[in-house]
């Protein structure tokens, strides 16, 4: 193998690291340790609903905890092929809501109206559950929800600032699953895809109180660009929504069991085991794509001594092109594209610890001082694929894209630069 192939390898290797530590059976151990379940009232029942990329792994977990479960029902994305014994599974569209998530959305509904206060419900969250129960109020349709959530996606607006919007259009999100679920009491064990890890953004907080009001959703969309563009039926329920009094949130526990730092600290512990030295940068890797690719080149430029550094984040894009991709595919190109003046043999990768970045089958790149020249050979122009938002084709063409498959669990992303001597 040469230098190059090698490093790619280890790039590789510390990315599953951090799959693998993200994994959603593991989590919920931990949280089920951390905070136990209260006794179960006399009486009573169990309502086991999973909600995410990871709600099959989860819910399977927590069913041998609680194997006496009254109901158990997970809602996952169409690409998750995972399967589960003993238990309701239903699959949605990420990250446009479709019909089946709108189905999805009234099944957990239904189950949480039968809870009664001698009952318990568990709810256990993982990223992307906010596409996929679209529980649009009345008078508001799943493509007016579908519209929302395409202008939200091209404004280049953070997880923050899209779930503060998407609570307002939902009688899910912002609490309102445990509005649905009240009177019994709410116990929620939850894997974070959010930077900072804000409960309120994960899925768009179903069991914690809302990130801001309506007015403040108005305010977003406004700033962004996209309230006039925005669907009528949603500007009128903001509108008159701003000015109700929001009930106030029901008895629920939430617990974190897993985030993309506990991954970050289990690619540095796998660099260490692969005789590299490892430095965690930045956890935090946010912001817009052009900026974080800078942060990653100035690291570069710098020649630290041999070493892996290694980052985890979320970064935004904003369209203006019409081509395929995603956050970590652009990430990877930007930096490629802006490095063929830096000498040396580095490998950086970039990559969503769920398995798919953007609407693609690809988790991210992979690339390296080849990349640039291994995409003009193929007759490709670099330049007009990244102004056309097409780092798809652009890496596919280099033979650098991620392809992991869905990995069943979502904690953002990851990136790790390996430079050689």
């Amino acid at each position: 193998m040469t230098k190059i192939d090698t490093l790619r390898t280890k790039a590789r290797l510390l990315f599953d690291a951090a799959v693998t530590a993200a994994d959603p059976a593991r989590a919920v151990r931990r949280g089920l340790d951390q905070s136990p379940l209260p006794p179960q009232q006399p009486g009573g029942r169990t309502f086991l609903i999973a909600i995410g990329k990871a709600a099959p792994a989860m819910l399977g977990e927590a069913m041998k905890a609680i194997p006496d479960a009254y109901a158990a029902l997970a809602v996952t994305h169409h690409e998750n092929d995972a399967t589960l014994m003993g238990a309701e599974l239903l699959r949605a569209g990420h990250p446009v809501p479709d019909e089946a998530g709108a189905r999805a959305a009234r099944r957990v509904m239904d189950l949480l109206a039968e809870a009664t206060e001698k009952d318990r419900v568990v709810a256990l969250i993982s990223g992307g559950g906010s596409a996929l129960l679209p529980a649009p109020p009345p008078g508001i349709s799943l493509s007016d929800k579908a519209r929302l959530n395409d202008l939200l996606l091209s404004a280049g607006l953070d997880i923050v600032q899209m779930n503060l919007v998407r609570q307002q259009v939902s009688l899910l999100k912002g609490g309102g699953f445990a509005q649905q679920a009240a009177p019994a009491p709410v116990f929620a064990y939850m894997l974070s895809d959010v930077i900072g890890d804000d409960l309120r953004a994960i899925a768009s907080g179903p069991t914690v109180s809302p990130i801001g009001t309506a007015s403040d959703a108005i305010d977003t969309l406004k700033s962004a660009g996209i309230w006039a563009s925005t669907p009528d039926p949603i500007r009128s329920h903001l509108e008159k929504a701003q000015h109700d009094t929001p009930p106030p949130l029901p008895e629920a526990t939430n617990t974190l069991v897993g985030s993309n730092r506990l991954s970050l600290e289990a690619m540095a512990k796998k660099a260490q085991e692969l005789e590299l030295t490892p430095r965690i940068v930045n956890d935090a890797l946010t912001g817009d794509v052009g900026d974080a690719a800078q942060s990653i080149l100035d690291e570069l430029i710098a020649r630290p001594e041999p070493t892996a550094l290694l980052f985890g984040g979320e970064t935004t894009v904003r369209l203006t092109g019409t081509g395929r991709g995603g956050r970590n595919q652009e990430l990877a190109l930007r930096v490629a594209a802006q490095a063929p003046h830096i000498n040396g043999t580095w490998v950086f990768l970039s990559g969503g610890t769920d398995g798919r970045d953007g609407p693609t089958d690809a988790a991210g790149g992979v690339v390296d001082a080849g990349t640039l020249p291994r995409i003009v050979a193929a007759g490709q122009n670099v330049a007009a694929l990244l102004a056309n938002n097409d780092s798809y084709a652009a890496l596919s063409a280099a033979g650098d894209l991620l392809m992991t498959r869905a990995t069943g669990t979502n904690v953002a992303d990851v990136q790790v630069l390996l430079i050689a001597p």
